[in-house]
């Protein structure tokens, strides 16, 4: 029961991400500035999760040198800066169709780089190799189907939307596909290399709500730097409904806190790969609210995709829990003592010799 954390924790982390695209959706059409809702959200994460991180990690914090608040700066900076600000402005001028279909990326691409890197094992001629490269690709050809690939109309879930206000059709100032899938597709690669970096991170830092605070700090003031060029006007910072309060408290408490802080943990555990895994059931997870939320009918593409999502994930996690168990059955013929098992040895096995006739009793 103690390894189904990790997956688990991996499932609620979609689930939070998938609640915050939504919110954040609604919260754009509504004129929140993107710099300035990336700002609010992380300067609510800092000082909520600042108390616990102080008062929980007092004992296991290492000393915050240079070299470790540098390394924290540029993964902040890859992370939350660049990702964030570049992945909304570039919904700005494309659909959420395409943003949702790119960052289904996020699996092969970290993959690739943590192959590169020898940061995963990746023995193609075995079987748990084959595994998971076979999953990684099943689950991005499912989300390619998911989203593009419609054909027959289901019947709604529901006959009303609980909730009215949502849009199907994003209003855009101007829709450059290119630019907007270019400024997206850049997005993912930056997040890609943030999980890789994180998992260096975590290494010299092994203080997961430290580092988690410390993130939500460097995003705070890098963004507001963003924010003097891009949203110097007060207007911008005022926030005007209730949905755009709702998306920031959501997004600071949840996804940036919460959220940033599971990720940290699980990656630090399982490795990077094993977390980016995971990004594809979000496309599922948000269907399935819409569904119930604003009425919209699943195709048949919609099926078709989720059950490849769901078969390529089981897949690669199949191949990725047999490393583990080949490690650890590599490790034990060296010599090294399992915890898991119990070393039985009776009086029969000790043998005591007399130093003087040499004689073995």
């Amino acid at each position: 029961m103690e390894g189904c954390r990790y997956y688990l924790v991996m499932i609620l982390v979609q689930i939070a991400y998938g609640g915050s695209s939504v919110l954040v959706k609604l919260s754009l059409e509504e004129g929140l500035k993107p710099v300035v809702f990336v700002v609010y959200r992380h300067v609510m994460a800092m000082f909520l999760l600042a108390p616990f991180a102080y008062v929980l990690e007092r004992k296991q914090r290492p000393s915050l040198t240079f070299s470790i608040a540098a390394k924290v700066f540029v993964l902040t900076l890859f992370g939350t800066t660049i990702h964030l600000n570049v992945y909304y402005t570039g919904l700005a001028y494309t659909s959420p169709t395409v943003a949702c279909a790119l960052s289904n990326i996020v699996p092969t691409l970290t993959f690739l780089m943590a192959v590169l890197l020898r940061m995963e094992n990746l023995n193609i001629k075995s079987v748990r190799g084959q595994a998971k490269v076979v999953g990684t690709l099943l689950c991005i050809c499912g989300s390619l189907i998911f989203t593009f690939w419609k054909g027959y109309l289901f019947k709604g879930l529901v006959e009303r939307p609980l909730l009215t206000i949502y849009s199907t059709e994003l209003k855009h100032g101007s829709e450059n596909w290119i630019k907007g899938s270019a400024l997206i597709l850049i997005s993912h690669i930056v997040w890609c290399s943030w999980l890789i970096l994180q998992a260096v991170v975590t290494r010299v830092y092994p203080a997961p709500l430290s580092l988690t605070t410390l993130i939500c700090f460097f995003a705070s003031l890098q963004s507001s730097i963003v924010a003097m060029f891009f949203a110097r006007d007060q207007a911008s910072w005022r926030i005007d409904t209730n949905v755009q309060l709702l998306t920031i408290v959501y997004s600071g408490v949840v996804s940036s806190a919460l959220v940033y802080y599971l990720q940290t943990w699980c990656i630090s555990y399982k490795g990077p790969v094993f977390t980016a895994m995971f990004s594809p059931l979000q496309v599922i997870i948000v269907a399935l609210f819409s569904a119930f939320a604003f009425a919209e009918r699943f195709h048949v593409g919609s099926l078709i995709g989720a059950f490849l999502i769901i078969v390529g994930l089981y897949s690669f996690l199949w191949g990725k829990k047999t490393d583990g168990l080949v490690a650890a059955v590599t490790e034990n013929e060296k010599g090294v003592l399992n915890d898991d098992k119990v070393v039985t040895i009776t009086l029969n096995d000790i043998k005591v010799t007399n130093p003087v006739t040499t004689e073995t009793a």
